[in-house]
């Protein structure tokens, strides 16, 4: 019995040490949520809860592939502004209201290549709760416009 509890525990530590490839991307690590599109079409989004995911985004990630985004879930709404600061490709910036109701879009967002304290924000002219992040001209592709209601 204490060589089987003692397995157990050598099991318990060497699995809390080990790392996966997808811890060291706090993005991969997250789980999917598919968005609807008004027109029926859907995004395999990645979802972003917490403060140090969301601050993170699609900073320092090469590509953002054709029907995928990243769906940042505010816990309530606020005027939140976004940035480009080492984010590597144009984005479409899509801000939408606790009732996933598209209040704002940012198109074509270039990235930022000054110092991150010099960049422009994005975004904050209305009480959002949910963001969502496509590739640069995705929106317009898939005719996405204010006022149109995204499910999730």
């Amino acid at each position: 019995m204490r060589f089987v509890f003692l397995g157990f525990i050598s099991l318990v530590l060497f699995g809390c040490g080990s790392k996966s490839s997808e811890d060291d991307d706090p993005i991969r690590a997250m789980y999917t949520r598919t968005v609807t599109l008004a027109d029926g079409n859907q995004i395999q989004a990645e979802v972003l809860l917490k403060p140090q995911e969301m601050a993170r985004g699609m900073m320092f990630r090469d590509t953002l592939p054709r029907g995928h985004g990243l769906l940042f879930i505010h816990d309530k709404p606020a005027p939140y502004r976004y940035f480009m600061a080492n984010v590597k490709v144009p984005l479409d910036i899509i801000f939408m209201d606790a009732a996933r109701r598209i209040v704002e879009i940012s198109a074509d967002t270039p990235p930022c290549t000054t110092k991150p304290a010099d960049c422009p924000t994005y975004g904050g002219h209305h009480y959002e709760q949910f963001v969502l992040e496509v590739g640069g001209g995705e929106a317009h592709r898939l005719g996405l416009q204010t006022g149109q209601t995204l499910t999730f």
